[in-house]
């Protein structure tokens, strides 16, 4: 019967210890202005999803502006002409 009062004793100790290192971990994060993993994962995320886009787009771009082989009309280039006044 001591045995089993001793026991939950140390059960409790145990866990009153690990609350107290848990909000100290707690207190320190937040001093230190650390993020929860789940956000940077999530703006980690983000951030692959921006740059597949971003290559996406650069080459399409780079199509776009690619001389048409099969376009015989020189580019035209600017007219200069001003109204005289």
């Amino acid at each position: 019967m001591i045995a089993g009062g001793v026991l939950n004793l140390v059960s409790a100790g145990r866990d009153q210890v690990r609350r107290e290192v848990r909000l100290r971990a707690d207190s320190l994060a937040t001093k230190l202005d650390l993020v929860p993993r789940e956000d940077f994962e999530r703006l980690e995320a983000l951030l692959v999803r921006t740059r597949e886009e971003q290559e996406s787009l650069k080459k399409r771009l780079e199509a776009l502006e690619k001389p048409s082989s099969s376009s015989k009309i020189p580019p035209q280039k600017p007219s200069r002409s001003r109204k005289k006044t």
